[in-house]
């Protein structure tokens, strides 16, 4: 399931991939960090941050822990929907679970701030990048 998950969204196929964790729901299988970060993932491609958000509640009362690769869709899924205190909030929480940021969380802030007119805020994350020596 989780490839044909990540095959969906790729293919930016949203609806699919939401009602393939659905049916993932419905039998006795488990979905898995995997699955969820995919499905999330696939919200953010498709510009769908609410239904991202709800997966990743869903994702941690089911007692799962959220990887990078699950706050970097979701801080994208922010951005793209202009929602920069809510990427700031998840790239708080990602540090306080012990997750390191990549140059793709980064990126992902740097434009959400930028887009909302805060260009100090994205300035300063560019700066955080570069003592991490990240690559932009």
């Amino acid at each position: 399931y989780n490839a044909v998950i990540s095959a969906c969204e790729k293919s930016k196929q949203t609806d699919l991939a939401l009602n393939i964790l659905s049916e993932i729901a419905q039998s006795s299988l488990e979905p898995d960090v995997i699955t969820f970060s995919a499905c999330i993932s696939a919200c953010e491609k498709g510009r769908r941050l609410g239904e991202a958000l709800e997966l990743f509640a869903d994702m941690q009362q089911k007692g799962l822990k959220p990887t990078s690769v699950t706050y970097n869709a979701l801080i994208s899924a922010c951005e793209k929907s202009r929602q920069a205190d809510t990427a700031l909030e998840l790239f708080n929480d990602m540090q306080q679970k012990g997750l390191e940021p990549e140059a793709i969380t980064y990126n992902a802030l740097i434009s959400a701030f930028g887009q909302s007119g805060q260009a100090h805020s994205a300035l300063a994350f560019f700066n955080q990048m570069q003592q991490r020596n990240l690559e932009p």
